[in-house]
C-alpha cells in the first residue's frame, strides 16, 4: 500500500512539474573518472564547485554510462538506449557522419515538443553531414540541429582529434571558402603530447587559428553562461543546456591559472578548470534569478582513463576511478561507474545519497516525466524514468538490471541486482603492456595501479583462468573474485538473459 500511495505521489508530482517546466542543465564531463572528485573521496584535487552541487543536492554512488567509450555513451544519452543497438562501439573521428538517425527521437526533441529552447555547448563527437568522408567544406548537416537543438556550438570532434576549430550550428567558425579544408594536408594548429591525427586535415587556416587548446574551457564556459543569459532575460519559455565539456579528455591543456594548483599533475589541473567551469555556470543560475527553478545534473561519459597523464596522476598517488576496478574502455566497475549528481532546489533533498543503480540512458525518460509527456512508440527503448531516485527517499530499486557494452564488444555485460557478468576474460578495453603507452591497460595497467583479481598472477591472465567473469559487488566491489567458476548456476543464468536482452525488442515503460 506504501508503494502504491508513494507512486500515485510521484505520478502527481511529475504534474506539477510540468507544470512548472524547470529549466535543464546538464554538463556531461570527458573522462571524469569515479574517484576523481573530492566529493567522492579524491584527495589529491580539489574541486568545491562540484561537491557544493553534492551538499545542495544528491549524489548518486551507483550510477553508469551505457558504455564507457565517448560516442556511443553519448547516443545512448541523447536517444534512451543501449549501447548495443544502433549506437558505434568505438569513437568516432573526422571523417564519419552523423551516427544518430536523424529521425530518431533524443532527450532534447522531447523537451523541444514541450517548449523549450534547446542548445548543446561542448564536445559533439557524433559526427556531422551524411557522407563519409565528410565534406567540412560544406554546411554540417545532419548534425545537432536535426537531433532537437536549436543551436550547437563548441569542439566538433575531441580535443584530441582533427580538426582544431570551433564549429557554430552547421558552419566552421571562421570558414574561408578562398581557403577551404583539405585532407591530408599538415594543419597549423599546435601539438601537444597524446594530441592526434593533427595532420590528418589541414587548409582553413583562419578557422584552425582561432582554436587555442588553453583557451578551450573558458570559451566553452563563456557561450553556456551567455546562451543561459539570454534565455533566462527572454523567459519566454524554459531551456535546456547539454554541457558536454573538453575536460577532462586528454591532451590535458587547462589554461595556464590552473597549472600546478593539484597534486595530480596536468590531469589534476584540468580538473580544477572543469570545476571552476562548473561553478561559474551554476554561479550564472543565480545571477540570472532561475537558479531556484532549474535541475542541474553533473555526471561524466565514462570513467578514467589510464593514458600518460593518467599514469602520471595515478604515480603521484591519485586513484581516477577510486577503488573500484578498470579505466576508459574497460567492462569492469571503473571503465562505467561515473559521478553523478542532481540539484534541484525544492525538489532534491540537499545533502542526500543514492545508491539506485541508474544510467545515463535513463535521462530521457526522466525528462519525459518532468514534462508530463513519455516517449514515442518504440523510441528509447531502455530508457527507465528515474525521477523518484531524485525526489524521494524511498530505496525500492527503480531499474534492476543493465547491459553496458564497452570496447571490445565480445566483453558486453549484464548487471543484475548486485551481481555482474561479463561475457569473456579480461577488461575488453586497451591492452599495451608498455608503461607510458597512450593505450595502456589490461593486465599490465591493473599492476600499475595497484588492483588485483583471482584471474590473474605476475601481471599476466593465468593459464587456467575461466572465458566468463562473475562478481557479487556487494560482498566484492573491487572484483577480485571472479566466482564464475564457484557459482556456475548464476553464471549460465546470466549469460542466458544477457544473450536474450541483445535479441529482443523491448519498449520503454
Amino acid at each position: 500500500m506504501t508503494r502504491i500511495i508513494l507512486s500515485i505521489l510521484i505520478a502527481g508530482a511529475s504534474f506539477v512539474f510540468a507544470a512548472e517546466k524547470p529549466n535543464i542543465v546538464l554538463i556531461y564531463a570527458d573522462d571524469l573518472g569515479y574517484g576523481d572528485l573530492s566529493c567522492y573521496g579524491a584527495t589529491k584535487v580539489n574541486t568545491p564547485h562540484i561537491d557544493r552541487l553534492a551538499e545542495q543536492g544528491k549524489r548518486f554512488t551507483d550510477a553508469h554510462v551505457a558504455s564507457p567509450v565517448c560516442t556511443p555513451s553519448r547516443v545512448a544519452l541523447l536517444t534512451g538506449e543501449y549501447s548495443h543497438r544502433e549506437a558505434p562501439s568505438i569513437p568516432i573521428f573526422l571523417k564519419k557522419p552523423l551516427c544518430i538517425n536523424p529521425d530518431k527521437e533524443t532527450a532534447a526533441d522531447v523537451l523541444k515538443r514541450a517548449g523549450y529552447a534547446t542548445a548543446c555547448i561542448g564536445k559533439w563527437h557524433l559526427g556531422f553531414g551524411a557522407t563519409n568522408p565528410v565534406d567540412w567544406n560544406k554546411p554540417l548537416s545532419p548534425g545537432p540541429l536535426d537531433l532537437g537543438f536549436d543551436h550547437y556550438y563548441g569542439v566538433p570532434v575531441v580535443n584530441s582529434h582533427a580538426p582544431f576549430v570551433w564549429v557554430e550550428n552547421t558552419s566552421v567558425v571562421g570558414y574561408d571558402p578562398q581557403d577551404p579544408f583539405v585532407y591530408g594536408k599538415k594543419s597549423v594548429t599546435r601539438v601537444f603530447r597524446e594530441k592526434m591525427q593533427f595532420d590528418a586535415i589541414g587548409g582553413a587556416e583562419k578557422a584552425h587559428h582561432l582554436y587555442d587548446d588553453e583557451k578551450v574551457g573558458t570559451q566553452l564556459k563563456d557561450q553556456a553562461i551567455a546562451w543561459i543569459k539570454q534565455e533566462a532575460t527572454d523567459k519566454k519559455r524554459p531551456f535546456f543546456l547539454y554541457f558536454p565539456t573538453t575536460n577532462i579528455h586528454h591532451p590535458f591543456t587547462p589554461a595556464p591559472r590552473f597549472k600546478g594548483t593539484s597534486k595530480a599533475g596536468m590531469y589534476g589541473d584540468f580538473i580544477h578548470e572543469l570545476d571552476w567551469m562548473v561553478g561559474e555556470v551554476v554561479k550564472s543560475l543565480v545571477e540570472t534569478g532561475v537558479a531556484n527553478n532549474t535541475l542541474v545534473i553533473f555526471t561524466s561519459d565514462n570513467g578514467g582513463m589510464l593514458n600518460m597523464g593518467g599514469q602520471e596522476a595515478i604515480a603521484k598517488g591519485h586513484r581516477l576511478n577510486g577503488d573500484l576496478q578498470g579505466f576508459k574502455f574497460d567492462a569492469w566497475e571503473g571503465g562505467h561507474r561515473v559521478p553523478f549528481i542532481v540539484k534541484w532546489p525544492g525538489k532534491v533533498k540537499p545533502g542526500t545519497v543514492s545508491d539506485q543503480l541508474i544510467m545515463n540512458n535513463d535521462l530521457f525518460a526522466t525528462f519525459a516525466s518532468i514534462t508530463g509527456q513519455k516517449a514515442s512508440q518504440g523510441q528509447a527503448r531502455d530508457s527507465i524514468n528515474i525521477l523518484s531516485t531524485f525526489i524521494t527517499e524511498d530505496t525500492t530499486p527503480v531499474r534492476t538490471e543493465a547491459v553496458i557494452t564497452p570496447k571490445d564488444t565480445s566483453h558486453r555485460l549484464l548487471r543484475s541486482g548486485d551481481w555482474v557478468y561479463i561475457s569473456a576474460i579480461g577488461g575488453g578495453g586497451f591492452s599495451s603492456q608498455r608503461v607510458g603507452s597512450h593505450g595502456f591497460g589490461g593486465a599490465a595497467a591493473m599492476r600499475y595501479a595497484g588492483n588485483k583479481n583471482s584471474d590473474y598472477a605476475n601481471g599476466k591472465i593465468k593459464p587456467d583462468a575461466p572465458d566468463a567473469q562473475l562478481y557479487n559487488l556487494k560482498s566484492d566491489p573491487r572484483q577480485e573474485k571472479n566466482l564464475v567458476l564457484t557459482h556456475p548456476d548464476k553464471a549460465v543464468e546470466m549469460k542466458a538473459r544477457l544473450a536474450k536482452i541483445l535479441t529482443m525488442d523491448r519498449t520503454a515503460p
